[in-house]
């Protein structure tokens, strides 16, 4: 039988035989799995494990803000016009149109998903350039690259100043 010493806490598991995968999600017991440890070491075969002192906590993510969306959606059409307009070879007379469904996607996520630092998905890029192939228009992989680029180095950023100019 194994056995589990926490200070203060001896838990009593019956003996298990560990086979390929060795850890399957499946078969964790439900007082093990939300227990969080801080170490592990084993003894002539038992296992010890010593609590973490502080408990997990979860983080929760602000909502979406509106008006930050509302002028985020406004610089990435700018700054993804500028950036695709070099690439007029590529984008031809169709560069308005695919400006167009890459700001309708990415609005759309900051309206309803984008909560912070640490929300930025890759989700909407991708729905970018399936909906850029659905509709037959020219650099798709491109258009969707430099969206997710531009997003990168100015959304969380732009969150900060945000959040910093807004009162307490």
């Amino acid at each position: 039988m194994a056995l589990l010493y926490f200070p203060h806490t001896t838990i009593h598991f019956p003996p298990i035989r560990i086979s390929p995968p060795l850890f399957p999600a499946k078969t964790k017991s439900a007082a093990v799995s939300s227990l969080h440890f801080s170490t592990f070491f084993s003894e002539n075969g038992v296992v010890w494990c010593r609590r973490a002192t502080t408990p997990f906590r979860k983080y929760a993510y602000p909502d979406p803000i509106p008006e930050f969306a509302e002028s985020e959606t406004r610089k990435f059409r700018n700054g993804l016009l500028k950036r695709l307009s070099k690439e007029k070879e590529t984008f031809g007379d169709d560069l308005s149109d695919v400006v167009e469904v890459c700001v309708q996607i990415f609005g759309n996520f900051l309206h309803k998903e984008y909560g912070g630092p640490g929300t930025l998905l890759v989700e909407p890029f991708t729905d970018m350039m399936v909906a850029l192939k659905e509709r037959d228009l020219p650099g798709a992989p491109l258009a969707a690259r430099a969206s997710l680029l531009w997003a990168q180095n100015y959304v969380d950023q732009d969150w900060e100043i945000w959040n910093s100019k807004s009162p307490k």
